[in-house]
């Protein structure tokens, strides 16, 4: 008999040590760079070529297959030939040879289907801080199957929340969930360990637990925009003023970013975001307008550090690309500028925007505490690109010369 060796990160080797249905929920939570999303989709995957499964990929909002937990899995597959060569992977679907399937679907708008769905042998529910508790109510009864289980991956951001009294809180007794951070990972790779160094020497003591160490979000001072912006979904109205384009060109571990927003009733809303780390220039046309829909055919003001890569865009997909203006501090007026709207509203889908809303914060002097004046140029790509789609509505400060 042929067996394969599967290597976990220590801390999960005994939530996986039961066989299937020995638990009802298996978890972990975590900051970033744990693993733990990898490693829950390996062992999914291992489990659908162990048996036949149907097994839901699910999280509270999923627009398109690219926002589900297809990647992952994708990922962790590609991970072990054995595996690789067990699955069908498409762009959309997971199917395994004996008949396993991966079915991703979204909570919020997708809950009577999930409901009449027969035989869902595993659920995963993915990024669950964000799963309201009405979810939860009318998700669980739902996964009845025999041996059926339900796992849970998140990284906590709200004390009380839906998934934090459920498993942190309060765990039921059929619950193998374990905390996951960086250090507990032996595969935590070097280059996202410079980035968590850089963030440990200009992160507030709140905002870095929560990024890589898996507290709660605490309420900072040092949060720039800290009770300035929600995560709503919107229509923009035909009365709306826009859109504003913007892109942040990428460099090494920074993304590639870009939005669209538009304004109305004194109020910000950024409808669509587009981006990744590694990006190349080639590619970025391409990828920018399936993600930003209609960009190609608006004003898309980008940063004017990188003229060559303007003038590069202008011919290969984005022609209404142009240089923003830059004065000595327009980062701070630009800021300022974003403030001065009664609200900052996200939608849903543009994640990495509302991440950096929650994570853009000042220095904190690290001896006395204070807070500082100076922003921290650290999880501010997408605001950067928001600043440069509104540069011809902000209006920088007189520069004021004294007489001697």
């Amino acid at each position: 008999m042929t067996t394969a060796r599967i290597e976990l990160p220590p801390k999960l080797v005994p939530v996986f040590r039961p066989p299937r249905g020995a638990v009802r929920y298996r978890g972990a939570y975590g900051g970033r760079g744990s693993g733990k999303s990898f490693s829950f989709a390996l062992m999914a995957a291992v489990w659908g070529y162990a048996e036949k499964l149907r097994i839901l990929c699910t999280r509270e909002l999923q627009v398109s297959i690219k926002e589900s937990f297809h990647a992952e899995l994708k990922n962790a597959i590609q991970s072990q030939p054995w595996l690789e060569a067990a699955y069908d992977v498409g762009i959309d679907y997971i199917r395994g040879k004996n008949g396993t399937e991966f079915v991703f679907r979204g909570l919020r708008h997708n809950m009577s289907g999930i409901k009449s769905m027969a035989q869902i042998d595993l659920c995963i529910v993915e990024e669950a801080e964000d799963v309201p508790e009405h979810s939860w109510t009318d998700l669980e009864p739902t996964i009845r199957a025999p041996k059926s289980e339900i796992w849970v991956v998140w990284n906590p951001k709200r004390e009380g929340s839906s998934v934090d009294q459920r498993f942190i809180q309060n765990p039921p007794d059929n619950a193998l969930i374990a905390r996951m951070n960086y250090n507990d990972n032996p595969w935590f790779p070097s280059v996202l360990d410079k980035a968590r160094e850089r963030d440990r020497e200009i992160m507030d003591r709140a905002k870095y637990a929560h990024v890589w160490e898996g507290d709660y979000l605490r309420n900072s001072d040092s949060q720039v925009f800290s009770g300035r912006y929600t995560v709503e979904e919107f229509t923009p109205g035909d009365n709306w003023q826009g859109p504003f384009c913007g892109l942040d060109f990428g460099f090494a571990s920074d993304p590639t970013a870009a939005v669209k927003a538009w304004i109305h009733d004194e109020t910000l809303y950024i409808e669509h975001e587009g981006g990744g780390v590694g990006m190349e220039l080639d590619d970025t046309a391409a990828y920018i307008k399936q993600r930003v829909p209609g960009i190609e055919r608006y004003a898309t003001f980008a940063d004017s550090a990188r003229p060559e890569s303007i003038s590069y865009l202008q011919r290969h997909g984005l022609p209404r690309i142009r240089s923003v203006k830059k004065w000595p501090g327009s980062v701070e007026d630009g800021i300022e500028h974003i403030k001065t709207y009664r609200r900052v509203v996200t939608h849903p889908r543009c994640k990495q925007t509302a991440r950096e809303f929650m994570l853009y914060s000042y220095k904190v002097d690290k001896y006395t505490g204070e807070v500082l004046t100076t922003l921290v140029d650290s999880e501010n790509h997408y605001i950067d690109a928001l600043r440069y789609a509104l540069s011809e509505r902000i209006r920088h400060k007189p520069i004021v010369f004294e007489a001697l």
